[in-house]
């Protein structure tokens, strides 16, 4: 693993002693209140102590100072902030910052950049980007100029950290060349006058949008392209998901993102292919059945892919009888590969977006699979099997997509083994998505069923680009060495990306090539070409701006601990697919080894005893414990593969907010609620409560708790007497309207939380004696779990490798 300092191939056992596990969670908690009575209390040194013992220091602002501070963690209980962390601001005069690009969109692992790679080294932390280029915007510059001002260069399209030289020249802030301003460019539409280029709207805002030019066209740009491959043998009809995805489909085919020109197409297959004519001279659809599936071909080329205005009736008739043309089958058979392969013949010469829909491991044709887990075998000595796939039909189907502008779309809903190992990489290398949802069943799991609705709403109605490619730049000195997402990678800074979406995240991983001595900042631009879903070639650019530094005190001031965190998780899961988990595991805890050590050694003069971490950091073994914990990563018999895959697809493609939110939800206290602190936003009272720690210690049986944890759905738990006012039965999924102020303040907070994201996600009320409390507890990471340690334990676990 790239950039995880001091890797050693010494094993570092990370299970519990056998007796260990006989404790409770009550028993633990006891345990770690004596233990931390017990130890010895140390004064820390004021801030004027603290400045002469790091250094470097001098006309650093305070708040950098306060992010050095040493804290104890064996001694402070109590280090999660009142509020979700923020990103730590850039040591930047007012000027630059209020210009910077959004963290939410761009935000780098160290806020201050090391002039060296030596630098870099001693640090210990991990140098990287964390992007979410296509998100939703509440407001977005739009361009629309004849001339697209760029370096002639580097090509970095100008941003507001360029300076002008005078009105007539302009410096770039990555390569530094010297660039004349063109003469339109010296009107500004904003302000309508001339002679003002430093005030143009892409010099005053560090994500804008461009209107492409023929320039950026190698075709005339593609309509929107929606093609459904449907699983209908018994498997999924028993499932019943056809008719959820039926009628979510109806209720929103006029919500999908497109225009005159929007084409869409329905392909459904078991042991063989249907396709449906749509041709709008029909009365009906028309369902013709391919059987060959071992050289798959398309028995009409003129009438699968409609237009949906002109089809839409036969769209509807289709959808609305479709359930029912296989309520019958017994057909168990899955022809997935070839399904695909139809996809891609019949898509090829548009490109576009396709959905699959799976139930079940691919039976027949080609990118047929055969189960390879065991569950005995799910976490042995040896580390988990199976992670990587079996077959390269999948990557390479997915390759001839991403060359012809097809993004494919994974739904597993499967209760068995389907090897999502394989089946993910068709999504993988095609900058898809992918979605799982086990043991999803209309009977059975209605709460699996109902977060399947939500997600697949969003996913019909979310924008969508198709066509894309994004580069990153960056400032000379410094170079890009790993990318980490869903794409492909066309050369050594471009991603090829046939679809993207305002829910996918990216990560990079970076290094200095060439001391920066010779400036004070460094400039990171990414520019995302894409079509939009109307037919417009569109060009989105984000540019950051961070100080570079020289002092290895300012590296550790500026480390963002959850960039840092969500950076190695890519990394780890790289590393657990090349080498081990066990690898990856170990990799990780030398992350946290490493750079506390590290730290240790540059403050020694300070002679703080016990584990001690800067203030920036307080939270870095807290939240590598909660990754170890995690599907993706934990040790242990209970997790399925398919499930272990699905959380390791999510981390490498979902952006910083989504995975913290995995990794490390928020805990809140709810029967307590009050209007202290809250927000006044349009007229509404949005309380605030303060986060809890992820502890049993924390929960009493007479409250109730709201867990978010992103889009792995919201959920309260409580005792039967808070929640008999709200519910009579396990699950619910939303609050009734009470005319009480507990009722009224809970709906705000949850609309609140709602709002401050785009992904779907499904409140669950879960009752105290309920067994499905057991999901809600499985997120309490600093308790001691299965073969892992409880924070406390994992604590003096860091402690203890830091002093071999």
């Amino acid at each position: 693993m790239a950039n995880i300092p001091r890797l050693r191939a010494v094993s570092r056992p990370f299970s519990l002693p056998p007796r260990a596990l006989l404790y409770t969670p009550c028993q633990y908690i006891l345990t770690v209140r004596l233990t931390t009575s017990c130890l010895s209390m140390q004064p820390f040194p004021n801030m004027s102590q603290l400045s002469a013992a790091l250094g470097g220091l001098s006309g650093v602002p305070e708040l950098e100072v306060e992010a050095l501070r040493p804290v104890n963690l064996l001694q402070e209980r109590n280090l999660l902030p009142h509020r979700p962390l923020d990103a730590p601001e850039p040591n930047l005069n007012a000027d630059l910052k209020k210009a910077n690009c959004s963290p939410d969109t761009f935000r780098c692992t160290l806020t201050n950049i090391p002039q060296t790679q030596a630098l870099l080294n001693k640090a210990r932390l991990p140098l990287g980007l964390l992007l979410h280029p296509f998100r939703d915007l509440a407001q977005l510059p739009v361009i629309t100029s004849s001339t697209i001002v760029r370096c002639r260069s580097c090509r970095t399209y100008i941003n507001p950290f360029v300076s002008f030289l005078d009105q007539r020249r302009w410096k770039c802030s990555l390569c530094y060349r010297v660039n004349d301003v063109p003469d339109e460019f010296m009107y500004n539409p904003v302000t309508r006058s001339y002679g003002e280029p430093h005030k143009r709207p892409e010099v005053q805002n560090s994500t804008v949008e461009f209107i492409a030019s023929s320039d950026y066209m190698l075709r005339p740009p593609q309509p929107a392209v929606y093609l459904f491959v449907l699983d209908v043998s018994h498997n999924a009809v028993d499932a019943g998901y056809l008719d959820v995805f039926c009628q979510t489909l109806l209720e929103n085919l006029d919500k999908m993102p497109g225009d005159t020109r929007t084409r869409v197409g329905f392909i459904s297959f078991n042991s063989t292919i249907h396709f449906y004519n749509l041709h709008e001279s029909l009365s009906q659809p028309q369902m013709l059945v391919v059987s060959d599936i071992d050289d798959i071909f398309i028995p009409t080329h003129d009438s699968l892919l409609v237009n949906l205005k002109e089809s839409r009736a036969l769209v509807r008739v289709l959808l609305t009888s479709l359930p029912g043309m296989f309520s019958q089958t017994r057909e168990t058979h899955s022809a997935l590969g070839p399904a695909l392969q139809a996809a891609y013949k019949l898509m090829s010469s548009t490109g576009g977006r396709v959905s699959v829909f799976q139930t079940q491991l691919p039976t027949l044709g080609a990118g047929l699979l055969q189960s390879r887990e065991d569950p005995n075998q799910r976490s042995s000595t040896k580390g988990v099997q199976h992670l990587g796939p079996a077959t390269d039909f999948y990557k390479k189907l997915a390759l001839d997509c991403s060359g012809q502008q097809i993004g494919v779309d994974l739904f597993l809903l499967s209760s068995q083994y389907s090897d999502l190992a394989s089946l993910a990489c068709v999504s993988k290398y095609s900058a898809g998505s992918i979605f799982y949802y086990p043991s999803l069943h209309h009977v059975h799991n209605p709460a699996q069923l109902d977060k399947f609705q939500k997600d697949l709403e969003r996913y019909l109605t979310r924008k969508i680009g198709f066509e894309a490619v994004m580069r990153i730049r960056c400032t000379k000195g410094l170079s890009i060495h790993t990318f980490h997402g869903n794409f492909f990678v066309r050369s050594t800074d471009l991603l090829s990306l046939a679809n993207v979406n305002p829910d996918s995240g990216f990560a990079v991983q970076m290094s200095i090539e060439e001391s920066m001595a010779d400036t004070s900042l460094a400039c990171f631009q990414a520019a995302l070409l894409y079509t939009s879903s109307k037919g417009k070639r569109r060009i989105r650019v984000h540019t950051l701006c961070l100080p570079v530094v020289s002092q290895l005190s300012d590296v550790y001031a500026g480390a963002d601990v959850q960039a840092i965190t969500c950076l190695l998780a890519n990394m780890a899961i790289d590393r657990s697919i090349s080498s081990s988990l066990s690898d990856a595991r170990d990799a990780l805890v030398n992350a946290v080894v490493d750079s506390l050590s590290a730290y240790k050694n540059t403050v020694s003069n300070l002679q703080q005893s016990g584990l001690i971490a800067p203030a920036a950091l307080c939270l870095f073994p807290l939240y590598v414990l909660a990754l170890l914990k995690q599907k993706a990563l934990r040790t242990g018999t209970s997790t399925k593969l398919d499930e272990r895959v699905f959380a390791m697809c999510e981390f490498k493609s979902q952006p910083l907010q989504q995975i913290m939110r995995t990794v490390h939800p928020d805990l809140y206290r709810l029967d307590t609620i009050s209007d202290q602190g809250a927000l006044h936003l349009n007229d509404c009272i949005v309380p605030q409560p303060h986060l809890l720690h992820l502890t049993a210690e924390k929960l009493t049986r007479e409250g109730a708790f709201l867990m978010d944890c992103g889009s792995v759905s919201p959920a309260i738990c409580g005792s039967f007497c808070f929640f008999s006012s709200f519910v009579s039965y396990e699950y619910q999924t939303q609050i009734p309207e009470l005319e009480t102020p507990l009722s009224e303040r809970l709906r705000a907070l949850l609309a609140w939380l709602q709002d401050s994201r785009t992904f779907s996600s499904t409140l669950h009320i879960v009752k105290d004696d309920a067994s499905a409390k057991t999901s809600f507890f499985q997120h309490l990471v600093e308790d001691r779990s299965e073969s892992a340690f409880s924070y406390y334990e994992f604590l003096l676990h860091i402690q203890q490798q830091m002093s071999k």
